[in-house]
């Protein structure tokens, strides 16, 4: 990308991107004509390039991301106090099927991964404690420091134990989603061995929880029921988890196809650069890993709110193109349900990093999931059925979206950020900034510099540089957050807690 003041990115746009802070009284050469800016305008922010009276849409990436709420004439900072989303309720959609043939070569890689007994493969060989309840987190947490003081970690990546607060006194569609979730977890390839930990009185009944989990290896999934043991927990629990450990600690990384991998698409705190680098960039890896045969999961469905209608058009039949309908309209409903606008998205965060509405958020978060067609609709809390491009039920909260992405199967979570955030999931939770600035001044949390699209260095080069890196991760390089210990999980609610 050739380095300028500012970006134009569709030439339908009423708007520049600003690419490094604007001056009161600069001028642009912008489609033929010179324009004066008529404010400082910070970088990320958009200036408007032609006049643009009361109730005009706003267009950027050649779609209205709003409109405007006083006359405004170009050359003016165009931000969240002039321009209002157009977003309202439930809407009715047709289906308008794009068809897009993208020609990228299947180049028959390989990463170094774990097969397991059913087939999937994990990227990572760790040793998981899963409480059925919130209530023995405590004994989840101690059970771990005891494992770890006695093995070292010898032979296996990590253990872990994944505290939640739900598991009880939870009714209906709340109980079924963190029974799911849990279930999800124990069941995960990146997992060598899981002991499940229940209290035994709880909501969700540990003999019902298993029975959740179908056809699981018994040699390496066990189940302990704290008020069942006459005794020390502890020490039964320890007897449970040295014999998973050395059934773990003997498997070894083998050669599988790039094919195996199954990455999460995130993007937190995020800013006007968003949908210029990072995003693309992800965007153009899965489009990349879907032709070799990969998946990539797209979530956070209130902020597809403004751009939903590319995504459907890109379902590959009705069906799916019905389902992502009653996605988009269930996660409306919600939010009117609870008394909430549709369109009060974007976070302080994201507004002083330049994004101003919710299309404007959408537009620039879609674009993660590149053009490839949308192969599968994922309910929240189900797991992957089918590869390539699929889209997931889920909110944009970064805790609860990355947890659920990972929950549906996929290894690993591919998280870019215009601000920058330490979190991780409990899968390798890969941090992309949008910008170099973050990258330097953050380099104990973000693992890729997408901002070197703004300095010249071409997609393509930038792209083959991100593959490399994410084949590494898969074959046991560790993201900063894994190297940090920042690791969590967290379980979507919508309903009463008795």
């Amino acid at each position: 990308m050739k380095q300028t003041a500012f970006l134009k990115i569709n030439p339908a746009d009423s708007v520049v991107v600003c690419l490094r802070p604007m001056q009161k009284g600069e001028t642009i050469n912008i489609d033929g004509k010179t324009i004066e800016v008529k404010q400082d305008t910070p970088a990320g922010h958009k200036l408007l390039i032609k006049d643009a009276p009361k109730g005009t849409d706003i267009i950027k990436y050649g779609y209205p991301i709003g409109h405007t709420i006083e006359d405004l004439t170009e050359g003016q900072w165009v931000n969240e106090n002039n321009i209002k989303t157009n977003l309202s309720g439930s809407l009715e959609y047709t289906y308008s099927p794009v068809d897009e043939k993208l020609s990228i070569e299947n180049e028959n890689l390989t990463f170094k991964g774990y097969m397991r007994k059913n087939g999937e493969v994990g990227i990572r060989n760790e040793i998981w404690i899963v409480p059925t309840v919130g209530c023995v987190n405590g004994i989840a947490e101690k059970l771990v420091e005891m494992l770890k003081a006695e093995t070292r970690c010898e032979g296996i990546d990590a253990i872990h134990a994944w505290h939640h607060n739900y598991g009880c006194s939870q009714l209906s569609g709340d109980h079924e989603n963190t029974r799911k979730v849990l279930r999800d977890i124990v069941l995960h390839p990146n997992a060598g061995a899981v002991l499940i930990l229940s209290l035994g009185c709880e909501n969700n009944q540990p003999d019902e929880f298993i029975k959740l989990l179908g056809d699981y290896d018994k040699d390496r999934i066990k189940l302990l029921v704290t008020q069942k043991v006459e005794g020390d927990e502890l020490e039964e629990g320890m007897k449970i988890l040295r014999n998973l450990y050395n059934v773990a600690k003997q498997d070894v990384r083998t050669e599988v196809p790039i094919s195996h991998l199954r990455v999460g698409l995130k993007c937190g705190g995020s800013d006007g650069f968003s949908g210029i680098t990072a995003n693309p960039l992800v965007g153009e890896f899965s489009d990349w890993l879907v032709a070799q045969g990969g998946t990539s999961i797209l979530t956070e469905v209130p902020e597809m709110f403004g751009a939903e209608t590319i995504l459907m058009n890109r379902c590959e039949n009705s069906q799916l193109f019905e389902q992502t309908v009653t996605m988009i309209n269930d996660f409306k409903e919600y939010f009117l349900s609870h008394g909430e606008p549709v369109g009060e998205n974007p976070s302080p965060g994201n507004k002083a990093g330049g994004i101003s509405t919710l299309e404007d958020k959408a537009l620039g978060c879609t674009q993660k999931c590149g053009r490839a067609p949308v192969s599968g609709v994922l309910a929240y809390g189900d797991r992957l059925q089918v590869n390539g491009l699929n889209l997931l039920s889920a909110p944009g909260n970064d805790l609860v979206a990355a947890t659920a992405l990972a929950s549906s199967g996929c290894q690993i979570v591919l998280f870019t950020t215009g601000r920058g955030t330490p979190f991780g999931t409990f899968v390798p939770t890969m941090k992309v900034s949008t910008n170099s600035l973050l990258f330097q001044n953050k380099p104990n949390w973000i693992d890729f510099n997408a901002g070197e699209l703004l300095e010249g260095v071409e997609m393509k080069a930038l792209l083959r540089k991100f593959i490399e890196l994410i084949i590494k991760v898969a074959s046991g390089d560790l993201v900063r957050n894994e190297i940090n210990g920042y690791r969590e999980i967290s379980i979507f609610k919508n309903g009463v807690t008795l």
